[in-house]
């Protein structure tokens, strides 16, 4: 099979122009997406035009051309709606060829951020029931996986970006889509803050440089109004952040022994952390 895929990836590259960018990069999505992509998902990610401030929907493919700029190499699920790569085998044949698509989990990150940073997207309303109903089909996956992509690789323009997020975060409808996501809330959320700031949020995916530029601009800085009253230490610690938790530990303003609405403190989850390591 693999000289078929070869055969094949290089006429997707044959094609040039917007039919070469839009099957590469279709190619790049599903194989390096953290979950299958929906339909609208995917065509919006190949839509954004990074270095942009507003979101062009007219420059959205519709899921057709994909498959024509891919083919025989991509189809979709029609009972849940998502786009996958026709065989198993191909998957191995992208993972035994890391060369076919450059730094993909950058890019990846890059695009998730200029995503959240378009004025459209953060004109929305962060009230956490707007959230749930969220009619944007690709909020919710820019919101959740920009910091894993990040994580694995992170240019300096994508760092530039994460910056430019999470500077004003605890009022961007990312923040309430990342809470709802990682603490499972229940109907209860009314008497939650679902706000985050944004060194939370880069606690929680890991991201030192990130962490310690927020730092370095805005102070370390906790406050009850924030979910569960947690601290950004305890979130890197109980994530299992060894580098950002002992980045976090190296400033005078970080308390360990500060308590969340629980009674928890940084320092037990760091405990936690490291007995784990």
């Amino acid at each position: 099979m693999g000289d078929v895929y070869d055969a094949t990836i290089e006429r997707i590259k044959a094609q040039g122009g917007d039919k070469s960018r839009l099957g590469m990069g279709a190619l790049m999505w599903i194989s390096h997406a953290e979950r299958p992509l929906r339909e609208n998902e995917l065509c919006r990610a190949l839509a954004i035009e990074l270095g942009s401030r507003d979101f062009n929907t007219d420059d959205i493919p519709s899921i057709e051309t994909l498959i024509g700029c891919c083919p025989g190499l991509i189809t979709v699920d029609k009972k849940s709606s998502t786009v996958r790569l026709v065989h198993f085998t191909l998957k191995e044949y992208l993972s035994a060829h890391p060369d076919i698509f450059s730094s993909p989990h950058s890019t990846i990150a890059e695009a998730c951020l200029t995503y959240l940073n378009f004025q459209q997207v953060r004109a929305l309303s962060d009230d956490p029931y707007v959230v749930l109903d969220c009619l944007e089909p690709f909020i919710h996956y820019c919101s959740l996986y920009w910091g894993d992509h990040a994580k694995r690789e992170l240019s300096d323009y994508g760092r530039s970006l994460a910056i430019e997020l999470l500077q004003e975060y605890d009022d961007h409808i990312s923040a309430p889509c990342l809470t709802w996501d990682i603490e499972c809330l229940d109907a209860e959320v009314e008497n939650y803050s679902l706000r985050l700031s944004g060194l939370h949020c880069a606690s929680f995916f890991g991201i030192v440089e990130v962490a310690a530029a927020l730092i370095e601009m805005q102070g370390y800085g906790t406050s009850e109004r924030y979910c569960f009253g947690d601290s950004p230490l305890a979130w890197a610690a109980r994530n299992g952040h060894e580098e950002v938790v002992k980045m976090l530990l190296g400033w005078e303003e970080v308390d360990p022994d500060e308590s969340n609405n629980y009674g928890q403190t940084g320092r037990w989850h760091k405990i936690v952390l490291f007995r784990s390591l």
